[in-house]
Parts: C-alpha cells; structure tokens; sequence
C-alpha cells in the first residue's frame, strides 16, 4: 500500500468524524478507535489500511473473553470492557427469556449480541442502554391457556405467558426503532450479520463466487424429500418480461470479461414483492454490502433450492418454513449489483440450473 500523507490522513479523520453514516460505514470498529475528540494519524492510518487483526481482536476479546493486550489503546480497551459488561446483562437477560418460550425455542444469544455490537461498540455511556428492553425486541409475549391437573385429581385451566422469538429479522430491527430509538442502517445490519457469521462458524462467511458456493454447499439442508415442481410459484410477478441477464456466460457487467451467471436477472422497480418459488425453509439469510447483497435461499427439499439476490429488503429468517407465494423480501440493488433487479438462482445438488427450465 503507498504511503498516505499526514494531510490526506487528517482530511479522512475529519471526513469520517463529521459524518454519522461513514463512521458506521468504514467498519466494525471505528468508533472504538476514533476519540470523539482527538484522532492519532497512528490510528487513522492502521484503520485506512485495512487492519483486520483489529476487527478480529475486538470482537473476540469482547464476546469470549480473555486479556487485553497492554498495547491496545486506553479507549478501545474501555470500549471492549464496556462491551464485555453489557454482553454479561444481555446474557442474563436472555437466559430469563429463554426460561418463557414453549416448543425448545429459544433466543440464539449470539444473534442478538451481534446486533448490539453492530449498534452500541463505542457507545459513550452503555451502561445506560437497558439490556432488557433490547432483547425483547427479539420476542414476542404471547398468553396461552393450558389444562394442569390439581392436587385432589381435577384438571383446570390456567394462562400463562410465553416468549415466542421472532423469526423475522425486519420486525426485530423495527422493534429496536421503537423501543431503544436507535434506527439500523443497511451498514449496521451488514456489521451485525458478519459479526453473527463471524462468532459462529469463526470466520465471516463469503458473499460471492466459488468459496460461496462451498460455503452454502456445506450449510446442513433438510433432509425431506423434493416433491417436485409442481406448484411453482413466480418469484416475481410477470418476470418473463422483465429478464435483463440470462443463465449461462456473458459479459460480466463490471469487468467486461466472459463469464459464467449462475441464474437470471429480473429487472423489478426497488421495492417489488419477491415471492419464495416453492413451499421450503429458510436455510440462509444474509445482510451483505458485497456479492449477492442482501440475499435469501430457500431448501425446498432433496438437495433443490432456490436463492434470491441483491434485495432491499429481507422478511425471513433462518429456520422458517415457507409456502409458494410467501413473501420473503423486496427486490433492490444491494451487493455488486448496477441496478434495481432479482438475481433469481435455482440449485439442485449444488449444481446450478437454468431456471428457465422450472419457472412458470
């Protein structure tokens, strides 16, 4: 990387500070290593030149633990304690919650601190933020009615509540909205889902090409049979007018070269209905600035299963069965995308096919 002068330096520092969007926007951590009030060029140039050992280091330290190197700096050791103190709350937080659902659902912890580190690291006073209130917006409390057998033998019914955890992610960022007042950005919910893939399986997961493809090739899938494709539901309202970009190869729109497209382009207004194509369940939702995007996939059974790419909006989680014709998201141009469009992906064993072949 070429050197960077202390003025170009200076003029990131100011750039990033005066903007809200592009502090969350250049990464995890920005917060934790620019001061509100002074910023060392030592720390603008580490964080220019993509020090990802910083990212790592954070998160790790702050959601498993360990020592903090005496060479990491005073703020960004108080923002990880910090963070690591409001991770202990949430926990206990989370394990009360978890003590009312029903059916052995329960609240994935590391899901719902993921998004408290993608909006809160470097929060100036965290120890205000009521931890309570934040998991909640992760459930819903339902009143049940259940028969309980009495001591002299009779049977009654008696009303309970239960914590019933929301599948939705959309829901739960609009909970967050109203509840904590703190509104996430496409960036936050970008950061929040590689920090959760990140925390899970040790490594984020990529978004694009061949390591994607082994990525969600080794993703556990259901294991009911494929019924077949009757049924087969447009994943876009009148989409065979609507094709700007075929199966098979063509020039790739950013670099000019031939290449192969693993699905095909409909070209939708930002905000149109995508529907799932089958009846399935959710195997991957990801919020992504880079690849497919925002971008859902749908295990239809039999190793058959259907990905939709570079959406606005997600309305699904993992885990949530689906019918043909469900609405899972809204058409959009997030990801390495030139324009409002579904990237429409049908995949049989891994091996993607024309869809052409199975659309309606």
């Amino acid at each position: 990387m070429a050197a960077i002068s202390g003025a170009a330096l200076a003029k990131a520092a100011a750039a990033v500070l005066s903007n809200d969007k592009l502090r969350k926007g250049v990464g995890w951590i920005i917060v934790a290593i620019i001061s509100p009030i002074i910023v060392t060029i030592a720390l603008i140039l580490a964080i220019l030149s993509g020090t990802a050992s910083h990212n790592s280091t954070a998160l790790e330290l702050s959601f498993n633990g360990g020592a903090i190197s005496e060479k990491v700096p005073v703020e960004f050791r108080m923002h990880i304690e910090d963070m690591r103190y409001s991770f202990g709350l949430l926990d206990y937080d989370i394990k009360s919650i978890n003590s009312k659902t029903d059916y052995n659902e329960s609240l994935d912890s590391v899901r719902v601190k993921a998004v408290f580190f993608a909006l809160y690291f470097g929060d100036e006073r965290p120890a205000l933020i009521n931890t309570l209130q934040f998991a909640d917006c992760f459930v819903v409390y339902e009143r049940r009615t259940r028969t309980v057998t009495n001591e002299d033998g009779s049977t009654s019914k008696e009303t309970y509540t239960v914590a019933v955890p929301i599948k939705e992610l959309s829901i739960i960022y609009e909970n967050i909205a109203k509840v904590m007042g703190i509104t996430a950005t496409a960036d936050d919910k970008a950061n929040a889902t590689e920090i959760y893939y990140r925390i899970k399986y040790g490594r984020p997961a990529p978004t694009y090409g061949k390591e994607f493809d082994d990525f969600t090739n080794g993703l556990p899938i259901s294991d009911v049979p494929f019924v077949g494709v009757d049924g087969f539901t447009e994943p876009v309202a009148n989409w065979r007018n609507s094709v700007t970009s075929e199966f098979g190869y063509r020039k790739d729109p950013f670099t000019g070269q031939k290449k192969g497209h693993g699905g095909i382009d409909i070209g939708k207004p930002k905000g149109t209905p995508i529907y799932s194509a089958l009846d399935g369940t959710v195997m991957l939702v990801r919020y992504s600035n880079t690849g497919y995007g925002y971008h859902v996939m749908v295990d239809h059974g039999g190793g058959f299963i259907t990905l939709y790419g570079h959406c606005s909006k997600l309305l699904v989680s993992e885990g949530q069965k689906v019918s043909a014709g469900t609405k899972i998201a809204e058409v959009g141009t997030t990801g390495r995308s030139t324009g409002n469009h579904l990237h429409f992906e049908i995949r049989i064993n891994g091996e993607k096919q024309n869809p052409r072949s199975y659309l309606p």
